[in-house]
């Protein structure tokens, strides 16, 4: 019996060690979340994306941005590095060029060039030959980490995230990378502008956390920044540099949408006006209950990743105006189109992009009357 307790209190102790002491890959800090005001508002739980039709890219996975070219066509870039093209109904799919990375955002430039936000390569061009040109990966020798969306100004400037300058998705792959570095909160991410004559890359926007999708007004002098990490949406002017996320009160950065029910993704303008992201995923009252204990953040990373506190499925994409007033809000708590990572409104019809479905989804926007 002595035997089989001294055995019992070393594994007891051998397991205390491990969950207290073992290595994590985050040094995370207190932060406070809003408090989460859930479904209510104007998010009130409803179905209306529900409608949603699919169109599937099998065997590709995760169409996690999606546009249309100057040919009519909607582009989407997958998880094995390709980027799609196909008639917006789905047929006539083929493959336009192989990143050898992991495309997420892009743009058209005025040339007809696609720009890219490649998570593992940077800031992409691609011409109509197919060549990829590498057009940053770097900002004055410091390394490029998590490029994550990118818009195209008239005048040439390109506006990109990088989102995490702690967790590398070459390494962890980019939802897991994502995860980590919003479990961290060490609000590491940036918004750069490389202008196409000079080459020069420069900040835009310092120390936000995971900033995600990027788009512009209409008018072009301000850029509408969403920040994964803290629910909420940014207006900013277009020609400031050096600013920091975590000052407040600047007259060129605010907060104009906040306390989101989930952690938006891409943003996306219409012809409308509208500006639409996806929340990928719902808030969760687990990650939200550890804001102000880190040590049960890494504590939580010592499990089974099965166990990582990643919120269920959930289909939800918004849209608000340029002051932020939400004026869309579509959702399906079924999930069919499960990690809705942002909308994009065209010819009369929503595309509803996603992380990891091996399908896109199409709403008519009929719904939104």
């Amino acid at each position: 019996m002595r035997r089989v307790l001294a055995i019992a209190a070393v594994v007891l102790l051998l397991s205390a060690g491990y969950f207290l002491l073992w290595p994590v890959p985050i040094d995370p800090v207190v932060w406070s979340p809003p408090r989460d005001a859930g479904y209510t508002g104007p998010h009130a739980a409803n179905d209306r994306l529900s409608a949603v039709t699919v169109i599937s890219v099998a065997p590709e996975v995760g169409p996690e941005h999606i546009d249309f070219g100057p040919d009519g066509k909607l582009y989407t870039g997958v998880l094995s590095g390709a980027v799609l093209r196909m008639n917006p109904d789905g047929s006539g799919r083929e493959v336009v060029v192989d990143t050898g990375g992991r495309p997420l955002g892009f743009d058209f430039d005025a040339t007809g060039r696609l720009i890219v936000a490649d998570a593992m390569r940077g800031l992409l061009a691609v011409d109509a030959s197919g060549r990829v040109e590498v057009l940053a990966d770097t900002v004055d020798g410091d390394p490029i980490r998590y490029a994550d969306a990118v818009v195209v100004a008239s005048s040439g400037t390109m506006y990109f995230t990088d989102a995490t300058r702690r967790h590398d998705p070459r390494e962890w792959g980019t939802f897991d990378a994502a995860l980590l570095d919003v479990l961290e909160h060490s609000c590491t991410g940036r918004v750069l502008a490389f202008e196409p004559v000079t080459r020069a890359v420069s900040v835009v926007m310092n120390d936000l956390c995971f900033p995600n999708g990027v788009a512009l007004s209409r008018d072009e002098r301000h850029l509408y920044i969403a920040e994964t990490g803290t629910y909420s949406i940014w207006k900013v002017d277009a020609s400031a540099r050096g600013l920091s996320g975590r000052e407040t009160g600047r007259p060129e950065a605010r907060i104009i949408v906040s306390n989101l029910p989930g952690f938006p993704d891409n943003l996306t303008r219409s012809e409308s006006g509208r500006l639409w992201t996806g929340l990928t995923k719902p808030r969760s009252p687990v990650i939200d209950g550890m804001a102000g204990k880190p040590w049960l953040r890494a504590l939580t990373l010592r499990l089974p990743k099965s166990l990582w506190p990643v919120p269920p499925p959930y289909g939800h994409i918004i849209a608000f105006d340029e002051d932020g007033r939400v004026v869309a809000d579509l959702q399906d708590p079924n999930g069919r189109i499960a990690e809705t990572s942002g909308a994009t409104e065209h010819d009369g019809r929503i595309y509803v992009q996603s992380l990891h479905e091996q399908a896109l989804g199409v709403v008519d926007a009929a719904v939104l009357r």
